[in-house]
This record gives structure tokens, sequence and C-alpha cells, in this order.
């Protein structure tokens, strides 16, 4: 049974950056959601850009910026009939690789978790692929053993029959902590039961006040591929 969205959020203080994907109540969009947080000053120094028919995270101070190399990419690009939302710049990874013929995990081979010791933070990645009237999605995730960074667990779930009025979310971290616990099992099920504005502001208002950053929403007409978007940034 799908899970209450606003509820399994707001139980978790800190799930890090989380994407979910699935499908609205009537059908007919595809549903996107990535939000980021950030417990540090650099982390939280940060904003949502539109970027062509993506995103971009740029900083919104930028003197106060520290270290660019794990906070600075594009979390979503769009190839064709395909969306591609990550949380670092393995997004750039998928995006290519894609284009030279490769799947959605064999791109994702090529890459490994974040080399922040000793969170050994995990890269989440999605997909929404557009298919004769129809869509499927992807979720994966790469971590390290346990904490052990001499290998990594690689996981990707698809769902190719999305059901109206669910999807699935997945994010980097189980909860707060230190070091911060990587994510566990499967995506989790959630309801997805109203049209992008709401959707927004309860995905938006379910996050941590002290620890969100910025949210991305979007909506995407499986039958013709317009979409729509939503994008709030703590930081105004």
């Amino acid at each position: 049974m799908a899970r209450n969205l606003q509820q399994y959020l707001k139980e978790n203080t800190y799930p890090g950056r989380g994407i979910l994907l699935g499908r609205c109540a009537h059908g007919k969009h595809a549903v996107i959601a990535y939000f980021i947080m950030g417990r540090s000053t650099n982390s939280r120094n940060r904003i949502f850009v539109e970027d062509g028919d993506g995103i971009r995270t740029e900083a919104f101070d930028p003197s106060k910026m520290e270290d660019p190399s794990l906070i600075i990419y594009a979390p979503v690009r769009v190839r064709g009939k395909d969306t591609i939302v990550t949380n670092g710049d393995q997004t750039d990874t998928v995006y290519d690789l894609m284009g030279e013929g490769k799947s959605f995990a064999q791109a994702l081979k090529t890459r490994t978790f974040e080399p922040d010791s000793p969170n050994y933070t995990p890269r989440i990645s999605g997909l929404v692929s557009l298919r004769d009237g129809d869509f499927e999605y992807k979720l994966s995730i790469l971590k390290s053993n346990s904490g052990d960074p001499s290998g990594t667990r690689r996981f990707t779930f698809t769902y190719d029959t999305p059901v109206n009025g669910t999807g699935h979310i997945i994010h980097t971290y189980e909860s707060d902590g230190d070091p911060l616990p990587s994510f566990l099992g499967e995506p989790r099920e959630v309801a997805i039961d109203c049209g992008i504005d709401e959707f927004t502001d309860l995905v938006w208002n379910a996050l941590n006040e002290d620890n969100k950053v910025s949210l991305f929403v979007r909506y995407i007409n499986v039958e013709d591929g317009s979409f729509e978007t939503r994008i709030v940034n703590k930081n105004q």
C-alpha cells in the first residue's frame, strides 16, 4: 500500500537529496520531484535555476562558496523522450553515454558513490522514458558496502507499468546521523493524488524547515511530451 508522502517526509529530518518518480492520479502525467537539503553552510548556499529543458545548481552567494565539486551540477537533463534526474554530475554521464547507445544501467556502471568520507554519499539517479503514449521509469542507487569504500553496491529498479496516483521515492540517507547512514532497501511507494501546484506545496512544506534547500517538480504529459515545471528555493 502506498504511503502518505507528506507524513513520510515529515518523519525524517534529513533524508538528504531525494528523487521521486511516478504517475499522477488521473494518469495523464509522469511526475518527477527532486529535492536537496543541507547541514553545512556550503550545502545550504545553493539554488536551482532553469537550464534549457533541465536545471542546474548554482551558488546563491558566490562569495560564500567553498568546495563546488559535489554541490554544483546539472540535476536534470532531457535527451529526446528521456528525462534524467540525479543527485550529482552523473547526470552528464548518463546523458552522454545514452547518446552513444548505452543503457541507463550501463552508464551508471562507470560511476560509484561520492568520495566524501566517512559518509560515502550514495549516487541516486532516475530516468523517465516516454514510449508510445505512455512511459516507464527507473531508479538507481550506487552506495558503499555498509560504509566500506572498497566496493560498490549497485541497484536499479524498473517500473514499466506505472500505476495511477502512485510513485516511488529514493533518497541518499536513511536518516540524520554522523556518519550519515545510506538509504536502505527498495524505493518506497508513495501516493501522488494531486496536481502540480498542490503537489509542490505538499513536498516543500513536508521537508524539514532547517535543512531544506531547493525543490524541482515536473509534470510531463505522456501523450505529447509537453511539461510544466515548478522550482522552489529557500534562498530568494
